[in-house]
């Protein structure tokens, strides 16, 4: 992102006397904020690009005088790895008895809406690129392809999101499943099948994946997760870069408290239907 051209113009007109650079920056463009400085008495405060990613994994120092930044990389697979798996079992189990009676419910509920299964499994990329079928309630009618192909703009908008926000293939009890996420209940034996973690990355398929480049490697140190800060923050109304981003914050700062305080979030996030679709 460039500086904005009428910079000088804006700090007079509104009299501004603090500018925080969170982007990168070239040689020119620092020296016009230093000449900004120079002129107008402007504190200038610069956010290292990578703070961004590693805020609480960065630990600063300096050689002869020249501060300098020692990155760390979360431990996922210490001690407090082992803890988050028992944490995914037990809530796990808590889930598959709590949510029993609604799973009776919303599967008389999909049979009496259209035709077909109750359950559906896709094909995901998991922990290390291991393939497993995430499952889920049926959301979709049958043959629900066959469908999309009807609508090229539609199609065409999925296949570089991967999201529609007006899908004719969804059924109207699938509308309803999908705004309050509760047709991703049957994750909860993906959770105790261990193939995904209660929080984490969002789940995504083999040709999803490629949108992540050179971040994949880095984004399948960890199993996927029923929620996560993609979740909480907007769900569906991300854009790809955006999700690619929240995943890696997630990753490289990883702790048992910023699990909690996900979990914490989702609920609100889950009964408000914010974001979903």
């Amino acid at each position: 992102m460039r500086i904005v051209g009428n910079i000088e113009e804006l700090v007079s007109q509104k009299g501004i006397n603090e500018i925080l650079v969170a982007k990168r920056l070239n040689n020119g463009e620092i020296l016009r904020l230093v000449s900004l400085k120079r002129k107008k008495g402007v504190y200038i405060k610069m956010v290292p690009e990578s703070y961004l990613f590693f805020s609480k994994r960065i630990s600063f120092d300096e050689i002869s005088g020249i501060p300098i930044m020692e990155l760390e990389i979360s431990n996922l697979e210490g001690f407090q790895g082992y803890i988050k798996e028992i944490i995914d079992i037990v809530l796990g189990t808590i889930g598959l008895i709590v949510f029993s009676p609604l799973f009776i419910i919303i599967a008389i509920l999909i049979k009496l809406d259209s035709e077909g299964p109750i359950f559906y499994k896709h094909l995901r990329v998991g922990r290390y690129g291991k393939p497993f079928y995430l499952w889920k309630f049926r959301t979709m009618y049958k043959e629900a392809d066959k469908i999309l192909d009807k609508y090229p703009e539609l199609k065409k908008e999925f296949e570089k999101e991967f999201k529609l926000k007006k899908d004719p293939r969804i059924t109207r009890i699938g509308k309803f499943l999908r705004k309050f996420s509760l047709d991703e209940i049957p994750q909860i034996f993906n959770i105790l099948k261990g193939e995904m973690s209660i929080v984490g990355p969002r789940p995504v398929t083999f040709k999803e994946l490629e949108k992540y480049g050179e971040y994949k490697d880095e984004v399948l140190r960890v199993k996927p997760g029923l929620t996560g800060l993609w979740q909480v923050s907007g769900r569906s109304n991300l854009g790809y870069a955006r999700r690619i981003a929240l995943d890696l914050y997630y990753i490289q700062n990883w702790s048992l408290l910023l699990d909690i305080k996900i979990i914490l979030k989702t609920i609100p996030a889950v009964f408000l239907g914010k974001g979903a679709y």
